[in-house]
């Protein structure tokens, strides 16, 4: 590579990297968190759930108590499990029958315990594992602006890591191996930022590429809805096979009564660890009422097997099915290994633990990025005037995303003492403790102050979350042990780690500051 090349590079990777660094912070911290979002709402409540990626659930119960407080007739209903919590969404459609009146015909959405048949809206039963999985694609600014600036900081992101790695391929086998610690802090940041990026690479390239497909999507999609299908949408959602078939309501009453639990049993036993996820009611009671079962194999037997069979209620005919254990088309395959790792979801908590670690090991080399720009830019031949803008810029910038985890593990704590906190409550702690937070480190002007403190003070507070814990809900690390309340017991023992690594490393950093210090001497 000659050096005109290698420096337009050099320069696109820096511009890019500081300009989304912030933003890119953000999304790898909350999304690290995110792996976990399940656990962190389960936490929070209280709950444990047996069996994942599945509805546990009686059907007929259900909608028999359901029928009870609303009328059925002529709706389209689906009952969905969305995440690995006790609660599954209800997707109540509009009724087909015009005898109804406009309010008794009114569709609503709600979610289900499925222990105990209680009911909640969505903003009764936020929880902060929704709150940290939405923050990481800044779903909290109104739509759709958030999914938009996520999408273009991965696509961004994408930029920086490709010119990265070009920039870095000449020596990426020699340079890996090492790392001069006792040198001058330029080099310290440039060995960490070059070595913890080449190992983390293939998974930040992996998000950064779904992060785009999943936030931009709409976007990419827009000239083929206007170029093939006319400005038809519907039609190439069909294709792309995200909506449901439609079934005419026939207006003439069944005259039988239906079990959705045999149509679910059916599926069940047809295909060996198929794991309901989804069950959609056409046209509920009527003779044009059709149910559609749908779910994936369990991902030790297959990561990619989506599945569903619908059910023609009036003659208790198959209307169509979608094998799950046959080979997968190439819709199928790219939709869904898009999901698969993106979540990380397909190797237990094995996987969802090495990508935590590799989610901050990305917001690591955010950090050194940024540090190496400052250091690069504090030599003499350049004006006071830019040197004090740069410190200034990194200054503000290390504030606002060192100070997340303090205010992270304060949240944690907030949402025990205060069961349920709610939406509202969590958005005004979190935001306002992060502004706080991030003045009060802005005005100390201390780098290594911020540093520091917010990683001293995250892990002290990071030890008592399983003490706090205990103290409200009762559930202590023994008992959720004895119990069996592994999701419960998980996020308690994870703070416990995290917070002693957190400890461990600001010891290394106080040596490391004694170091330099009697070196300068």
């Amino acid at each position: 590579m000659n050096k005109r090349t290698y420096n337009i590079l050099f320069h696109l990777h820096t511009v890019s990297g500081i300009v989304i660094s912030v933003a890119l912070y953000v999304i790898f911290f909350t999304g690290s968190f995110s792996f976990f979002r399940d656990e962190i709402a389960n936490w929070e409540r209280g709950h444990t759930v047996e069996i994942p990626d599945e509805i546990q659930l009686n059907f007929d119960e259900t909608f028999q108590h359901m029928s009870t407080e609303k009328n059925l007739y002529g709706r389209d209903i689906e009952l969905r499990h969305y995440y690995n919590e006790q609660n599954i969404g209800v997707n109540l459609g509009s009724s087909k029958d015009t005898l109804l009146t406009k309010e008794d015909a009114a569709g609503s959405f709600y979610y289900l315990n499925t222990k105990d048949a209680s009911t909640t809206d969505y903003v009764s039963s936020y929880t902060l594992g929704e709150f940290l999985y939405r923050l990481h694609f800044f779903a909290q600014l109104p739509h759709p602006f958030g999914y938009y600036l996520s999408g273009f900081v991965a696509f961004f992101f994408l930029f920086a890591l490709l010119t990265g790695i070009i920039v870095h391929w000449d020596k990426i086998i020699s340079n890996f191996y090492v790392f001069r610690p006792m040198t001058k802090l330029k080099t310290v940041w440039t060995d960490a930022h070059t070595a913890l990026g080449v190992i983390g690479f293939p998974f930040q390239f992996v998000y950064a590429v779904t992060g785009t497909f999943f936030m931009l999507k709409v976007l990419l999609v827009a000239p083929t809805v206007l170029a093939l299908y006319d400005g038809d949408d519907k039609k190439l959602y069909e294709d792309l096979e995200y909506a449901h078939p439609q079934f005419e309501f026939q207006n003439t009453p069944l005259t039988r009564p239906v079990s959705i639990n045999k149509y679910v049993n059916k599926v069940k036993d047809k295909w060996t660890n198929f794991k309901v996820n989804e069950v959609h009611i056409f046209n509920y009671g009527d003779t044009g009422m059709h149910v559609s079962v749908s779910g994936n194999l369990d991902f030790k037997d297959k990561i990619n097997g989506y599945g569903y069979t619908i059910f023609k209620v009036a003659d208790d005919s198959v209307h169509s099915v979608k094998d799950p254990t046959k080979k997968i088309q190439y819709l199928d395959a790219v939709k869904g290994i898009f999901y698969r790792l993106h979540y990380g979801d397909y190797g237990g908590y094995g996987l969802r633990i090495i990508s935590f670690i590799l989610g901050l090991i990305g917001c690591f080399v955010i950090l050194s990025g940024v540090l190496i720009w400052l250091t690069a830019r504090n030599k003499k031949n350049i004006p006071l005037k830019k040197r004090k803008f740069n410190e200034t810029v990194v200054r503000y910038y290390l504030a606002i995303c060192l100070s997340l985890y303090p205010i992270t593990a304060l949240s944690f704590i907030l949402v025990q003492v205060i069961n349920p906190a709610g939406m509202g409550l969590l958005y005004q702690f979190y935001f306002i403790g992060w502004l706080l937070i991030t003045i009060f480190l802005v005005f100390k002007k201390d780098n290594y102050f911020t540093n520091k403190y917010t990683l001293l003070s995250g892990s002290l507070i990071g030890l008592t979350i399983p003490i706090v814990n205990g103290f409200c809900s009762g559930n202590w690390l023994w008992v959720s042990y004895a119990k069996d309340y592994d999701q419960i017991l998980f996020i308690d023992v994870f703070w416990i780690i995290i917070s002693i690594t957190g400890l461990l490393i600001l010891s290394k950093i106080n040596a490391q500051q004694k170091i330099l210090e009697n070196t300068v001497d």
